[in-house]
């Protein structure tokens, strides 16, 4: 059996809509994210009489409320790109995450690509001249349209 090469090529690249859709709408599940668990903490905490508990949600520093937001960020980026590919926003956009021959990154890609994410405005980067982002670009990964990506590739490797 002759074991032919993929390349992804510009046409499956995902669109620049799709690229701000994707920035916006993961920063938006971030947030909520971020927001639920500390109001959560602070309801436990009052619930369960706790109150030394929701007093520290309460009175978190500037930079701990950062730490917290950067850690839920890591989280979510690296656990829905490794399991699945794509982020909750990229379902929306029907775009997934490839490696450069079409296959599944590998975890060092997805952690490089995420760490990559903390460059301050990286993630406005697919808006200049290439369509890639920083995060794909030190990553050697692509952002591709999903159902043009199993057309061309001619199986269903992301389902």
């Amino acid at each position: 059996m002759e074991n032919i090469e993929f390349t992804i090529t510009d046409d499956l690249f995902a669109s620049r809509e799709q690229r701000f859709l994707n920035f916006i709408l993961d920063f938006l599940i971030v947030y909520v994210i971020w927001i639920s668990l500390g109001t959560t903490v602070i309801i436990i905490g009052e619930i369960t009489n706790i109150y030394a508990l929701s007093n520290w949600a309460e009175s978190t520093t500037t930079y701990e409320k950062i730490g917290f937001w950067l850690v839920i960020m890591f989280l979510y980026y690296f656990l829905t790109e490794i399991y699945f590919s794509r982020t909750f926003a990229k379902y929306f956009t029907k775009t997934i995450v490839v490696a450069k021959d079409g296959t599944r990154p590998k975890m060092h890609m997805i952690i490089l690509r995420t760490l990559t994410r903390f460059i301050p405005l990286e993630g406005l980067t697919f808006l200049g001249v290439n369509v890639r982002g920083l995060h794909d670009l030190f990553s050697d990964t692509y952002v591709v349209r999903k159902h043009e990506f199993n057309k061309k590739k001619g199986t269903v490797f992301f389902p």
